[in-house]
């Protein structure tokens, strides 16, 4: 995994030292500016102008066992929803310019398309999520769809995801890829109640139990505790830090599949930033674990890719910022 360019990192630190402003006064902007200009190896960085979302969408096993607020019926509609702009990162998205594409990678109905691997993925408690087989068509999927989506000019990406239950299992993922048990990682997710919360916890206790020793192997995880959009994902995201292209992560999700691409191929955590801190504890847990501080922390749990589409101003500010500032030396008498 190559790496971004320290030596332009350590030349935008130098820049960033000598604008024409207080030492340290642009705070989290500053520090986003410098990993923007090593992400894209030139001083000063460019401000994204090709932003571009995938969100991959599937079904969950789990989703029948009274895990969610909301019926696995849900992930259908809002796919269309998404198709037709009217989803909550419908509306960021068009407000801040980033480019929206759905992928329906195990939506559990009679569509098919080319992307889909499966109508849902297994109750992960109670059997596999995948076949080792649909584990690899799964990761094609997130290949092909980065790569489709780099050759379109995408100079940023984000990966959402949509699918009833999708909280449960990226809670699994992240429990597998830390070594901690159900407990420290399970949430709300779409707002469950005491009841739900504990039957949740339980699904993910006994899936991790079912499972063993598998979860030292991050593609065995996927197999039996994932789902076919978030292995999509996964790879989405790991093609992108292969091809050197920045991503902004989202919450929960993203960075449960982000978390297990680094495990996959370590220091591709290296491409990504978080865009904020959702109100799940696995989220914080695994940007601990890879090192990412989120840009916003706004309380919000919707999912989608929505909280990295909000914080894409911030990262267009960065480069602005590096860019357009002037340099103290610049403003200094000659002999000053």
């Amino acid at each position: 995994m190559r790496a971004p360019d320290a030596a332009v990192g350590r030349s935008a630190e130098e820049r960033l030292a000598g604008l024409a402003v207080p030492p340290g006064s642009l705070g989290r902007l500053g520090e986003l500016g410098v990993w923007l200009a090593s992400c894209q190896g030139v001083v000063p960085p460019t401000a994204p102008t090709n932003v571009r979302l995938a969100i991959f969408a599937g079904d969950h096993g789990v989703a029948a066992y009274g895990v969610s607020a909301f019926p696995p019926a849900i992930t259908g509609a809002m796919v269309d929803t998404f198709r037709a702009g009217r989803a909550g990162v419908s509306a960021l998205a068009r407000a801040h310019d980033v480019s929206v594409r759905v992928v329906d990678v195990a939506v559990d109905d009679d569509a098919g398309g080319e992307h889909k691997v499966r109508r849902g993925s297994g109750p992960i408690h109670l059997t596999d999520a995948l076949s080792p087989e649909e584990t690899q068509r799964a990761l094609a999927v997130g290949e092909r769809v980065a790569r489709e989506e780099i050759e379109a000019g995408a100079d940023l990406l984000i990966s959402g995801d949509m699918g009833i239950g999708n909280t449960t299992v990226a809670a699994a993922l992240v429990a597998a890829g830390l070594g901690v048990p159900a407990g420290t990682v399970v949430g709300r997710g779409t707002g469950v109640d005491e009841a739900s919360l504990a039957r949740k916890t339980e699904v993910v206790s006994q899936a991790l139990r079912r499972v063993g020793s598998r979860v030292d192997d991050p593609v065995e995880t996927l197999t039996a505790l994932g789902s076919a959009d978030l292995a999509a994902a996964t790879s989405f995201l790991l093609t992108a830090a292969r091809a050197g292209v920045p991503v902004l992560l989202d919450g929960l999700m993203a960075v449960a599949c982000a978390l297990t691409a680094d495990r996959i191929e370590p220091g591709a955590a290296a491409w990504f930033a978080a865009g904020h801190r959702s109100t799940e504890p696995a989220q914080t847990l695994a940007l601990a674990r890879l090192g990412l501080e989120p840009l916003l922390d706004l309380g919000l749990r919707l999912g989608e890719g929505s909280g990295a589409v909000a914080a894409v101003p911030l990262v267009r500010a960065s480069a602005a910022l590096l860019s357009d500032v002037a340099l103290l030396a610049d403003l200094l008498p000659p002999d000053a």
